[in-house]
């Protein structure tokens, strides 16, 4: 059994993304390529965003995103501890400085009632995590940097084609980030990742930022990056959104067999009626993780920790918080358990599944609210 079965969902698209690909190869413009624009009209489409800015990963998405708001030395941004390290690289990386605040033992992302006493005389921007691929609580995180004068930019590495109502992720914010790591909801063969705002001025920057700083040929007009998308990776990119909407309503059965198998027996991330997910994971909460764990590897399953170290109590990342100050991101990072996910997953896997994890768990099985 496969954690996320990427072989499968190749053999399914195929001829279209083989036919993508020898289309670059054919032509030749593996940079900034006429599959670029393509790609992010398609993408700006789907979303509802005005404008939309491949780049080269996602991690590099926050970055410039970061930049193009003139985050700099001595701001803060605050952000969940509970993520990628990514989310606080970027802001590390400009000289910012992180500013964690905890989770909601429910959803795993970022309560929003604990960021406002969070916020300083330099807080620049909240950067919520659209965690496990549901959306965090924006309309509460927007409201809160209305009222301070802050731009908000959701990380949703994880989400991309999740709603929040009614609105699709990435376009629930003045900046939404996205991932097209292979193992993304809607993901490439390499890195690569997109940029979303309906602000011109803010895309025109990323556009130049992306670029290393360039309004047109050898002309540098702000400090950039090497940061553009392949071309070869934008076009399977488009060969996967040909089935992506297919993949999604996959990915939701999948789940709600996940739901009937596990319901009132062990816990889970909970999913707030006001939005969905598109299941990046199916994650689960656990006692006894390791031999829950370990029981589930004995019998062939894959499982993953999304994530084992919460960032503030990451060796790199420690100076900046207090260890004692997430204290619930710190509890949910030994119980949180990913099981296997895909839209290729069947159910007869998910049923293994279940019963193994049934058995493991026993008395381990931990509680979770399930709203």
């Amino acid at each position: 059994m496969e954690f996320i079965d990427l072989k499968a969902q190749y053999q399914a698209g195929r001829e279209n993304i083989n036919a993508r690909i020898q289309a670059v190869l054919d032509h030749g413009q593996y940079i900034m390529g006429p599959e670029v624009d393509e790609l992010e009209a398609r993408l700006a489409a789907f979303t509802g965003a005005r404008h939309c800015i491949t780049v080269s990963s996602g991690t590099e998405a926050l970055l410039i995103s970061l930049m193009a708001l003139g985050v700099k030395a001595g701001d803060e941004v605050i952000t969940t501890p509970f993520s990628f390290i990514a989310t606080a690289e970027a802001i590390v990386l400009l000289g910012a400085t992180p500013v964690f605040v905890d989770i909601d033992p429910a959803t795993c992302n970022i309560d929003p009632t604990l960021i406002e006493e969070r916020i300083t005389e330099r807080t620049r921007a909240i950067m919520p995590v659209s965690l496990y691929g549901q959306p965090a609580d924006m309309e509460a995180i927007n409201a809160i940097a209305y009222r301070h004068g802050l731009s908000v930019i959701e990380d949703a590495a994880q989400s991309f084609g999740a709603t929040y109502g009614g609105k699709r992720s990435c376009n629930l914010s003045a900046i939404g980030c996205t991932s097209f790591f292979p193992s993304k909801p809607l993901g490439c063969y390499g890195d690569g990742g997109a940029i979303f705002t309906s602000d011109a001025q803010l895309a025109a920057a990323m556009r130049e930022i992306r670029v290393h700083g360039q309004s047109q040929r050898y002309v540098h007009t702000r400090v950039g990056v090497g940061g553009r998308m392949d071309t070869l990776q934008c076009a399977i990119v488009l060969a996967k959104l040909d089935n992506f909407d297919w993949e999604l309503k996959q990915r939701a059965r999948a789940a709600a067999s996940y739901d009937a198998l596990l319901s009132g027996k062990i816990g889970k991330v909970a999913r707030p009626r006001d939005r969905s997910s598109v299941f990046a994971q199916y994650t689960v909460v656990v006692d006894e993780r390791d031999r829950v764990r370990a029981a589930l590897h004995e019998a062939g399953i894959p499982t993953a920790v999304h994530y084992p170290v919460p960032m503030h109590l990451q060796p790199a990342y420690a100076r900046w918080c207090d260890p004692d100050s997430a204290p619930v991101a710190q509890a949910m990072a030994a119980r949180v358990l990913s099981l296997p996910m895909g839209p290729y997953l069947d159910d007869d896997s998910i049923g293994q599944v279940c019963a193994v994890l049934l058995r493991a768990a026993g008395s381990g099985a931990a509680s979770c609210r399930q709203d």
